[in-house]
């Protein structure tokens, strides 16, 4: 019996190993860094969540789950929650994991080096109580605060201190930007920027492996005809996105699939709120129009959104009111309408503001960082140029893109938010409230908008538990940004992966890719 137990076992073992792939995936964008606090933003935070882990991480469900913790409650009267730490868990370099990591990451990601700092607003202090338990202790009480920080990935203090690498740097970078040390499933084992990154499995992994890939390809590829024939030629496994216009077709191709659903990530046009002057354009120099809500309310009657998802979109999009989109916790139902395309009104606007012969400026736009963005901008365009308001546009990769609008170097600018929480806290804790280093708040709000009642109501929406109130608060501050035109919101942007048929694998509406879930068949 022990000896059938036994070669039906080493069957299996082989079985497994034999059926063990490759895999190799495409998308536009390459992560700028592989430092989990330099830069928030999705190509990051996704393409990390397979090699870093946080305290608590999402499910395929998007829910909340245990990760490097274990369990956690709140601590006494909203005081703060108490997080049990895994034990026996290891980084990829063998460094054992414990409460000083914690501190060590909380310290460095909610330092003013650090591009993930607003997550930490809410927080005090964060307390350790034993080498396995973390107290972290809030100005108020937070019930959504583990939710807030299914992103923040822990460090090894040690490994990232003897490199020179205790804070982040995203402008100049250090050994963190091109090297990895993490807890999770995979491990960095090639960076080549812009080039091809390789993960392989770490053995040592706390968890259950469900995949049964032995080494995973990225590979960025702006062109969206070259990625569709990389996928169609085999040399990629998957492509993320799959260009609008060839979803069909591709669907239809022998061996392909394509795998379509609705991102939580609201695509808006913002504005230089704060700035003087223009910067770019036929009227550089002059006094800011963007200043005036009329003419940001002109943008949004001219900018005709049902005709960018009829045509751009073909139809797989869905137009957005507000911050967030109907499927995220605190979605204003109250404020759902947006403006009507109405270019008369638009003119009608320009004229009671000063500006009947219109004015000429600088949209900037990223042309690979979301889906048919820079054809989204030119589109714009066409539809300001109706409305007598030029626009010069400057669109470019990503990795150049977010040093401009930091530097403040933009008119008018194409933004894409998912929130973090599912929760329309998220964005307004971002994007409408007053940038405040001191406080963590705004980081994102790159135009400096700026309304004292929001800033009050933010507090008292991170605390409260009562859903109807806190929606009542939500509510008044979506009616708020909306009605000065903080940004104007576009659409909810779709989700469209190619894959080959043998790929089995699952697609989150936040857009990260998890390697573990995907096995080759």
């Amino acid at each position: 019996m022990l000896r059938l137990t036994t070669a039906t076992a080493l069957g299996l073992l082989l079985a497994t190993a034999a059926a063990a792939e490759s895999f190799r995936w495409a998308g536009t964008t390459d992560p700028q860094t592989m430092d989990p606090h330099a830069v928030n933003s999705a190509p990051v935070l996704g393409f990390l969540n397979n090699v870093y882990e946080g305290l608590v991480r999402r499910g395929k469900d998007m829910a909340i789950e245990p990760a490097l913790a274990t369990g956690w409650e709140p601590i006494g009267d909203g005081e703060g929650w108490r997080f049990t730490l895994r034990q026996g868990v290891t980084f990829h370099d063998g460094s054992a994991f414990d409460a000083d990591d914690v501190i060590f990451s909380y310290n460095r990601a909610s330092s003013e080096a650090a591009d993930v700092r607003s997550w930490f607003a809410p927080v005090s202090d964060v307390v350790k109580v034993d080498d396995y338990t973390v107290d972290i202790l809030t100005t108020a009480p937070n019930p959504i605060f583990p939710d807030s920080i299914a992103n923040w990935m822990i460090m090894d203090e040690g490994w990232a201190t003897m490199r020179d690498a205790a804070l982040p740097d995203k402008e100049s970078g250090n050994f963190a930007t091109l090297n990895a040390n993490g807890t999770g499933a995979f491990m960095v084992s090639d960076r080549q920027p812009g080039l091809q990154t390789v993960l392989v499995p770490f053995d040592g992994w706390w968890g259950e492996a469900g995949h049964n890939i032995t080494e995973a390809t990225f590979t960025p590829i702006q062109n969206p005809a070259t990625a569709v024939a990389a996928l169609l030629s085999g040399e990629v496994d998957l492509i993320n996105p799959v260009p609008i216009q060839d979803a069909g077709k591709l669907a239809e191709r022998d061996g392909m699939k394509v795998i379509q659903g609705i991102e939580a990530r609201v695509i808006m046009l913002g504005f230089a709120h704060e700035a003087e002057t223009l910067k770019y354009g036929a009227n550089a120099g002059d006094p800011n129009p963007f200043r005036d809500v009329r003419v940001r309310e002109a943008v949004a009657k001219a900018v005709n959104v049902p005709a960018i998802l009829q045509t751009i979109m073909r139809g797989n999009a869905e137009p957005a009111s507000q911050l967030v989109s109907p499927a995220m916790r605190g979605f204003s139902a109250a404020n759902d309408a947006r403006p009507d395309h109405d270019v008369e009104g638009a003119r009608a606007l320009l004229a009671e503001a000063g500006y009947a012969d219109g004015f000429g400026f600088g949209l900037k736009c990223p042309n690979n960082r979301y889906l048919n963005d820079e054809s989204v901008c030119q589109a714009v365009v066409s539809m300001l140029a109706q409305a007598g308001i030029t626009a010069e546009l400057d669109a470019m990769p990503v990795q150049n893109y977010w040093p401009e609008l930091r530097a403040d170097n933009y008119d008018m600018y194409l933004l894409g938010w998912s929130p973090g929480t599912f929760d329309h806290e998220h964005p307004v804790r971002f994007l409408a409230s007053t940038p405040n280093a001191e406080k963590k708040l705004g980081s994102w709000n790159f135009g400096g908008y700026s309304n004292a009642r929001i800033d009050a109501l933010l507090p008292m929406i991170q605390s409260e538990i009562d859903d109807t109130k806190r929606q009542a608060m939500l509510d008044e501050v979506t009616a708020l940004y909306q009605g000065e035109h903080a940004y104007v919101t576009l659409y909810v942007q779709p989700l469209v992966w190619g894959a080959q048929e043998n790929i089995e694998l699952t697609q989150r509406p936040d857009n990260f890719f998890i390697l573990r879930w995907v096995t080759v068949n």
